[in-house]
């Protein structure tokens, strides 16, 4: 420290600037130099809280949260749909497995994608940023990434949205199942229950029989189906919503990181012009500028 002073006594440049870069092509006195060392009188929280993306980290549990409950209500639902056809509509759709899987692996790779955003998170923040993104090659590395996962973040948006699109079609249409079953129970004398209208659902060459639901059949069907469903219809809905709401939020701090890592080298510069004009840290904002 007192060579540091020494040297900032009889150096005096008249450019800021310059003075800058003399201190970048000095060995022993850039390098030993760190803003990482602000944070040691603050105590081991206190660093800690500083390298926490507050924003990025709400985002993910939201979106680990959101996605969670989407798997477990898509996976009873699709399961739940696919009873109702065979037992009561006498007919099985064989694509109805299939989406089941990829919907439920895609909604686990969503959560793990996630993790990696707030991983991007974590190195933007802080002193973990002004020791990753020192250089100019991790700087360009860094804003190439945080592209790289806005864009995706915006496709996998506009896939959220029009499956929460088609999961309120569905929750309509259980819905409307709910009101004939509704219907059915307030006359009794309806001994079934007609979906004749409903004529597009149902497979080419579908019996007319096969379209009516009838006795104890009605009553399987509006208990144990389309009460069930219709709920895992609406929270399948519901954390779709808190997905996309998730994906907004991580668009919004990928763009602050990506502002931070390309202003870091600005930082740089004030940091180390500070350090020249107080490099014991005595002066007051007013005296120094």
């Amino acid at each position: 420290m007192a060579d540091r002073r020494r040297w900032s006594q009889h150096h005096e440049p008249e450019d800021a600037a310059e003075e800058v870069e003399a201190l970048r092509g000095s060995q022993d006195i850039y390098p030993s130099y760190s803003q990482d060392q602000l944070y040691l009188n603050k105590g081991c929280c206190s660093d800690l809280q500083g390298r926490l993306p507050y924003a990025t980290l709400i985002a993910t549990v939201m979106c680990v949260s959101g996605v969670g409950i989407f798997c477990f209500t898509v996976f009873r639902g699709i399961t739940l749909t696919n009873l109702m056809l065979e037992n009561v509509f006498h007919f099985r759709l064989a694509w109805l497995e299939p989406t089941q899987l990829g919907l439920v692996i895609g909604a686990a790779s969503m959560a793990a994608l996630g993790l990696m955003m707030l991983f991007v998170g974590c190195l933007a923040t802080g002193a973990t940023r002004r020791r990753v993104y020192r250089g100019h090659t991790s700087r360009v590395g860094g804003r190439v990434t945080c592209a790289i996962f806005m864009v995706l973040t915006y496709l996998l948006q506009l896939a959220w949205l029009a499956l929460l699109i088609l999961l309120v079609l569905i929750a309509a249409t259980y819905s409307t199942f709910k009101a004939l079953c509704n219907d059915k129970f307030e006359h009794p004398e309806n001994e079934c229950i007609n979906f004749e209208m409903f004529h597009f659902f149902f497979p080419k060459n579908t019996p007319i029989d096969d379209m009516k639901v009838c006795n104890q059949e009605a009553t399987e069907f509006c208990k144990d189906y389309v009460k069930n469903g219709e709920l895992m219809a609406y929270l399948a809905a519901i954390s779709s919503l808190i997905v996309i709401l998730s994906l907004i939020h991580y668009l919004m701090c990928l763009s602050a990181n990506y502002a931070h890592i390309r202003d870091q080298e600005k930082f740089q510069d004030f940091q180390e012009m500070q350090f020249i004009t107080d490099p014991d840290g005595h002066m007051t904002s007013k005296e120094r500028f």
